[in-house]
């Protein structure tokens, strides 16, 4: 199941969402010094020489040892926490507990988990939907269609929520945002190239299959045919990934009547009414382009490929909860053609994943009442303080910015608010409808009553103290529009922290994690928000300048590295998580030095303490991964690919540099060194 986020900045984020999970108990006790040493040591591989390849001296041992199982895309340091923690999550579900939203939580793992009863009901959990799509007579009739359908979670034209008015980061407006694709990302739908030619002919064999399994009969080639050309014509008018980064570029409020003006063709308030938002007369509109692309679209397509185009979405969007071979069909496509993945992963876990995602404060209160170690958060907010303090030198010793914005750029540090572990207010599910007969209905009703949450926040103060990801999700994220720094309980755990282990290693892990989010306020995203979470231009226009070419240096650099053999990474696409993976070890480093480090000179297994904090953030990237989920990731990812992630950070850095003694012309020593934080 995708998890879309909006103007998050992430740790670790792919089209496929990972699988989401908790923390062992038992991995927050005192770590015996030499038991982390041994973990650090059998992730290694010592025959390569760090000034070489420093990620594979750190990684060899554990690459060697950890190829992609058949069943996943990739297989990392990130999935291997989420291994670890399944068994909480499972034995939490798979237990009834006293706690009204636990029940509920394990009422829909149950009803996902009975794949008999799914099978036996066939395709008829879908009947009224198709039915209302039959009936569509006219364009007049798509508002309560599309409202419909975006209510059952089925991503059709557009999306349409609320969201933080950019220019007022405490209030919540209507939001419209280009949508309606199949594929992964516009480029899928328009490149020339053979491989690319060919995927599309896949696609279009693959709506053809499942339109065919809906509903057996002729005519399903050309139906997925009409499919795949109303797709392109959207794709057409979709502003790209990169452009996308400027946010300047996605702020266009304007008054309803004006969004009315640029797609006459269907009547926004009849759709605003359907899906049950509040009234409202401001909207942003975030590509006015794409609406105009949308109506011509709509203008041109005739009803019956309207009806087909909603029919695949429908159909598409529930696969994971209709008979087997509607969920071995999607995912022949989605996972196997597009990212490598050969098998479907157990049915229990698909659940995990499907329930923490629709109920996960629900499955996160559990998790961490029963999973959620008591030293994690203390000695978090205590790297957090350090690294603040740090990173506030940096600012003001940063030769290149002026008074002006150094005083800015302060005080927005000083704003960061810091989230640790999970929300301080559960969420309520008391109006949450689950049935342990319903695997579909219960699917449907939570994606409908999370839409029915977001909309009603049209119009009211932003709340925030709300959270963006569940307590068990291994990741962290920076939000610019409320200026707050997240980490979940689900990542504070080896490899990234371990309570009483070497702080050198926490420093390389958490630490630069830490560190990443805080860079994420002053990234080429981040730094347009002042520290009230408002888009506004606080930058005089020499430092804005100064930045630019400082941060042209990180996106040339990393354009320069291929994955999968043949597949470049976009240093544009990727520059705010580039920018943010290289502040934020320095600021680790750093944190580290006039902290632990001022006193710990020990050696540990022939790694001084510097040392160990390289290696402690390289081993949190140890990743294998199949070539498809390589190609797919450098296509449509924010983030680079994982080698690089590490190798790129060390080649910039002198203190790398330094602590391995390596030589001036060293492939991990680059003669251009980057830098922007």
């Amino acid at each position: 199941m995708k998890l879309t986020q909006y103007r998050l900045h992430v740790l670790a984020f792919t089209f496929v969402s990972l699988p989401l999970a908790g923390i062992l108990a038992t991995a927050q006790s005192a770590a015996p010094p030499r038991a982390a040493a041994a973990a650090m040591r059998d992730a290694m591989d010592r025959t390569i020489d760090p000034c070489t390849n420093f990620y594979a001296f750190a990684c060899g041992g554990w690459l060697a040892h950890n190829p992609v199982p058949a069943d996943r895309q990739r297989w990392g340091r990130f999935q291997e926490v989420q291994d670890r923690n399944y068994a909480v999550l499972r034995r939490i579900l798979e237990t009834k507990g006293s706690d009204a939203d636990r029940r509920k939580a394990s009422d829909y793992y149950a009803a996902c988990m009975a794949e008999p009863a799914i099978d036996a009901k066939g395709v008829m959990p879908l009947q009224a939907d198709l039915a209302q799509i039959d009936g569509l007579k006219s364009r007049d009739e798509l508002p309560e269609l599309v409202a419909r359908l975006h209510a059952l979670g089925v991503n059709v034209l557009f999306r349409f929520r609320a969201d933080t008015d950019r220019r007022n980061a405490s209030a919540q407006i209507a939001d419209v945002d280009q949508g309606g694709l199949s594929l992964p990302d516009r480029e899928y739908y328009l490149k020339t190239d053979a491989r690319s030619v060919d995927l599309r002919d896949t696609y279009a064999a693959h709506v053809q299959r499942m339109l065919g399994l809906l509903r057996p009969g002729a005519g399903r080639a050309a139906e997925a045919a009409a499919v795949s050309a109303f797709e392109r014509t959207l794709a057409e008018g979709e502003l790209d990934r990169v452009k996308r980064r400027d946010p300047a570029t996605t702020d266009h409020q304007m008054r309803l009547e004006q969004l009315q003006a640029l797609t006459p063709g269907f009547d926004w308030k009849r759709y605003a009414a359907a899906a049950g938002a509040p009234a409202f007369q401001r909207i942003n509109v975030n590509v006015p382009d794409f609406m105009k692309a949308l109506d011509r679209a709509l203008g041109s397509t005739s009803i019956d490929d309207l009806k087909t185009y909603f029919r695949w979405h429908l159909v598409h969007a529930s696969a994971s909860m209709l008979p087997k071979t509607f969920e071995e069909a999607d995912f022949d496509f989605f996972n196997r053609t597009l990212a490598g993945q050969q098998e479907q992963p157990p049915r229990w876990r698909e659940c995990v994943v499907q329930t923490d995602a629709l109920m996960g404060e629900a499955l996160g209160k559990a998790f961490v009442e029963e999973a959620f170690g008591p030293q994690a958060k203390p000695d978090m907010l205590k790297m957090v303080r350090a690294i603040k303090t740090v990173m506030k030198q940096d600012i003001d010793a940063a030769p290149w910015m002026s008074e002006e914005t150094r005083r800015a750029a302060n005080r927005k540090l000083e704003a960061v608010v810091d989230r640790i572990g999970y929300p301080d207010k559960w969420r309520d599910y008391r109006a949450r409808v689950v049935a342990r007969d319903d695997a579909l209905g219960n699917m449907q009703r939570a994606r409908a009553f999370e839409r029915r949450r977001n909309l009603a926040k049209i119009g009211r103060p932003v709340d925030r103290g709300e959270w963006d990801m569940t307590p068990p999700t291994v990741n962290a994220y920076y939000s610019p529009d409320r200026n707050n720094i997240n980490f979940p309980a689900g990542i504070l755990q080896p490899p990234f922290y371990l309570a009483g282990r070497d702080a050198a290693l926490n420093y390389g892990g958490a630490g630069a994690v830490i560190g990443h989010e805080l860079t994420h306020g002053f990234d080429d995203e981040g730094r347009h928000y002042d520290g009230q979470g408002n888009l506004r231009e606080w930058w005089t226009e020499a430092d804005g300048k100064a930045f630019e070419t400082r941060a042209s240096c990180i996106a040339d650099q990393y354009s320069e590295y291929v994955v999968a053999g043949d597949a470049k990474i976009n240093g544009r696409l990727t520059l705010g998580e580039n920018v943010a993976d290289n502040g934020g070890l320095r600021l680790a480093l750093l944190a580290y030095l006039a902290g632990p480090g001022a006193t710990e000179k020990n050696v540990i297994d022939g790694l001084t303490p510097e040392q160990r904090v390289f290696v402690g953030w390289a081993q949190v990237w140890c990743e294998n991964a199949t070539p498809e989920a390589e190609r797919l990731k450098a296509a449509t990812n924010p983030h680079s690919s994982n080698m690089y992630r590490a190798n790129g950070v060390v080649s910039n850095m002198p203190e790398f540099q330094k602590a391995f003694s390596c030589r001036g012309d060293a492939p991990m020593v680059r003669q251009n060194a980057c830098r922007v934080w």
